[in-house]
């Protein structure tokens, strides 16, 4: 069975980048949404990203921005992944040549299957509990039920996840990644590493 990939998303510090790579993360998420606690600056971004050592993607995390803004932060920061959090047509996802990943708000109470659908050449399909407008990171969870079964594309699992309950998420929905960002804080941007290394530990006994 393929196993389940973990991204730790709101990377504020190089120190966390190192740990998340050290314990096995296979992916690193840069937030740069401006009503985020994690937002980074592009120099700030850039300098975490070039600490990152090879094979963990580094995934740009952007809320309704302005295209240029977008272009901007590509330009600054290598990313090997864009991922889109607000109300972001395909056409606005694709137009930067880079893979995507678009944010399905399961907050919402929408279709989340017609909503993926607006979506067909995304790398994967990110369902969290946030509410269109929102950026995720809260630490709420969904009813996982609610995921469509029949997607093309691979599904990516947030919204409340943590050490405790990865493996269970895991289990219930056989996603092909899970992301963690307040799951394994102390503070909001600030992670801990013993939380980290138990999350990352569970998605591996798990998937």
């Amino acid at each position: 069975m393929t196993r389940t990939r973990a991204k730790i998303c709101g990377i504020t510090r190089s120190e966390d980048a190192l740990a998340a790579a050290r314990f096995g993360a296979d992916a690193i998420g840069l937030v740069f949404a401006a009503r985020s606690p994690r937002e980074l600056t592009a120099e700030a971004a850039a300098a975490i990203a070039s600490a990152v050592p090879p094979f963990v993607a580094r995934v740009g995390l952007f809320l309704d921005a302005d295209p240029a803004f977008v272009r901007a932060v590509c330009a600054a920061v290598p990313l090997e992944l864009l991922q889109f959090h607000g109300s972001e047509p395909a056409d606005y996802c694709r137009a930067f040549g880079r893979p995507y990943l678009k944010a399905i708000a399961m907050g919402d109470g929408l279709d989340a299957a017609s909503r993926a659908r607006e979506y067909p050449d995304a790398a994967a399909l990110l369902f969290d509990a946030h509410a269109t407008g929102g950026q995720g990171g809260s630490g709420r969870s969904f009813d996982w039920t609610l995921i469509p079964r029949d997607l093309a594309q691979p599904v990516v699992l947030a919204g409340g996840l943590g050490p405790d309950n990865v493996a269970g998420a895991i289990a219930a929905v056989r996603p092909w990644a899970v992301d963690v960002a307040s799951g394994v804080e102390s503070s909001p941007g600030v992670k801990d590493h013993g939380k980290m290394q138990r999350f990352i530990d569970e998605v591996r006994r798990a998937g």
